[in-house]
């Protein structure tokens, strides 16, 4: 009779759990379905609503046009996305660069009480709004560009084409040290995660060998962390394509590709906030769809880039530590 009963309270254990199960399955199921389909939904409503720009800009020859005009009705983001990339690539090149640093210096050199407060004020300048770095932008580091920072770059490196311009308070240069600082934290902190988890023992390993602080860095520490700090520049990346407020307030908006590192720009993501409420006609406002579409599939892209790119340095790190 005890044997009867426990096979009973077994089985009604074993139903209780089989419906946890089944309800578990289809909530993450259900979750990762409407997920899906709302990134299925924004490529249909922004495929539909910008498709008669396709057909009227002439389909992929948009993305090369270089004039927008919404009076005449000729429209080419190959301008805004010029701008896009520039801002982002240099400004990614600047951050990934004081973001290791820092987070080197953190982790390898500065004693515990004054590491965590230089984390926690950098990690802090990720929640400080988009805004506030526009407005600090315009009123603070483009007047300082302007009076200061600027001319001492073009008496320095004038004879540079790239360098030789008229420094203002809206530019190109404005927008990416901007957008340097706005994606810092976030490399930063992932940077110094990935190089705090090296190991201990390859550290202590590498020095008992007679290597001194800096060789230890660059022998072991870094190719170790390479793979983190490459997710940590597509994360910083990723919101650098996509800002739109701060990038709207300090770029310039003129719709030119920029010849110096002074003169204004647009992006894509600038164009769109700084032109969708002053439409001209459908057809601009159906551009505009058009230019976000293609933001949408160029962020897409970068993201499917840098999956591969991890997974190669992944694998390579592996092979390494196989062989």
């Amino acid at each position: 009779m005890a044997a009867v009963g426990n096979e009973g309270v077994a089985k009604q254990l074993t139903n209780k759990v089989r419906v946890g199960d089944w309800a578990f399955v289809a909530t993450v199921t259900a979750a990762a379905t409407i997920t899906l389909l709302v990134t299925i939904g924004l490529f249909w409503e922004l495929g539909v609503n910008a498709y008669p720009a396709f057909a009227h800009n002439g389909g992929l020859a948009f993305i090369w046009n270089l004039t927008w005009d919404p009076p005449r009705e000729v429209f080419g983001a190959g301008t805004f996305i010029v701008g896009t990339l520039i801002t982002s690539i240099a400004s990614l090149i600047v951050a990934t660069i004081v973001a290791v640093l820092v987070a080197v210096y953190l982790v390898e050199i500065a004693p515990p009480y004054i590491a965590r407060p230089i984390s926690t004020a950098v990690e802090l300048l990720a929640a400080v709004p988009s805004v506030v770095y526009g407005l600090w932008g315009v009123f603070v580091l483009g007047i300082f560009i302007r009076d200061t920072g600027g001319p001492a770059i073009v008496k320095t490196l004038g004879w540079i084409p790239l360098f030789n311009g008229v420094p203002l308070i809206t530019g190109m240069f404005s927008a990416v040290l901007i957008l340097s600082v706005m994606i810092l934290p976030t490399i930063m902190a992932v940077s110094r995660d990935v190089i705090a988890a090296v190991p201990r023992n390859q550290r202590e390993g590498i020095l008992a060998m007679g290597a001194t602080r800096w060789e230890m860095i660059q022998l072991t520490v870094l190719p170790y962390a390479r793979s983190g700090v490459l997710g940590a520049s597509i994360l910083g990346l990723a919101r650098a394509v996509g800002e739109t407020l701060a990038v709207t307030l300090v770029i310039g908006n003129r719709v030119a590709i920029p010849t110096n590192i002074f003169a204004p720009g647009y992006t894509m993501a600038s164009a769109i906030a700084n032109q969708f409420t002053e439409v001209e006609n459908n057809m601009h406002r159906a551009s505009l769809l058009e230019v976000a579409l293609v933001l949408l599939v160029i962020t897409f892209i970068i993201n499917a880039v840098a999956r591969f790119l991890v997974w190669r340095v992944t694998g390579g790190v592996r092979v390494a530590v196989q062989e």
